[in-house]
């Protein structure tokens, strides 16, 4: 196969859709927030992005046991507010070079469905448990700081540590470039667990932003199945603590 190729699997017509990206990173916070989107309003697979940048792995599902090579999947979603098209996966690329390739092509996927804007979702780790959940701003343009500052999100000067890696990164940096209004959620969390609670504020802050409203059952359950981890992690907070370098961001 070639370095990247692209299934398109459906084209439906959407209304200036909003590109949401949320790959695997810091407490699994873009990830959960955008699968719970896509759980909530029933999205469409409209295209499949295969990359050799992947691991080289296949998923197995179903009573037969297929495989699909592993890829990145975008869905429309249609919202009583704003249209959306949502990109979300189960890796990120394995080098520097195909993020920015990788990243390249899902701006180039976003902008065939006429997307102008892009939020890219993701966590913070903080190094110690969370009670009560900020969400970090970045945005492509100081223009757009405002109207998230209205919604809660906080900017802070040189957070997070080390800058934002991987596509989430990206989206800004070359978005902005091509045009789009870019933003960055980053939901505080401690780093050492899948977070639940960060992923809801994040789609919190979304949610005033885009003009929907979600449930939030299934991740309420899922953030309760956490309760007994999170009981031994706070054992843990009394043990050598966990070097700053091995917390920061990759989104």
């Amino acid at each position: 196969m070639d370095d990247i190729e692209i299934d398109e699997v459906a084209t439906p017509e959407l209304d200036d859709p909003v590109l949401i990206e949320g790959l695997p990173g810091v407490g699994h916070v873009g990830k959960l927030a955008a699968e719970h989107l896509l759980e909530e309003f029933d999205g469409e697979l409209v295209r499949r992005v295969y990359a050799t940048e992947f691991p080289p792995q296949v998923s197995v599902d179903g009573e037969d046991g297929v495989a699909e090579l592993t890829c990145a999947e975008f869905h429309a979603v249609e919202t009583d507010g704003t249209d959306l098209l949502v990109l979300t996966g189960d890796h990120q690329a394995g080098s520097n070079a195909g993020h920015y390739r990788l990243t390249s092509t899902f701006l180039d996927v976003a902008e065939s469905f006429g997307a102008k804007r892009a939020f890219a979702l993701g966590g913070v780790p903080t190094g110690e448990l969370v009670e009560e959940y900020t969400v970090l701003g970045a945005v492509s343009e100081a223009a757009l700081a405002d109207d998230l500052r209205e919604a809660g999100v906080e900017f802070r000067p040189d957070e997070p540590a080390g800058g934002i890696v991987g596509v989430s990164g990206l989206v800004l940096g070359l978005g902005g470039r091509r045009g789009f209004e870019a933003a960055c959620l980053m939901g505080e969390t401690s780093g050492y667990l899948v977070d639940p609670k960060s992923a809801r504020a994040v789609l919190e802050v979304l949610e005033g932003r885009l003009g929907f409203e979600l449930g939030y059952d299934s991740l309420e359950d899922r953030a309760e199945e956490m309760e007994e981890v999170v009981g031994k992690i706070r054992e843990m907070q009394d043990g050598p603590a966990v070097p700053d370098d091995d917390l920061r961001y990759i989104g």
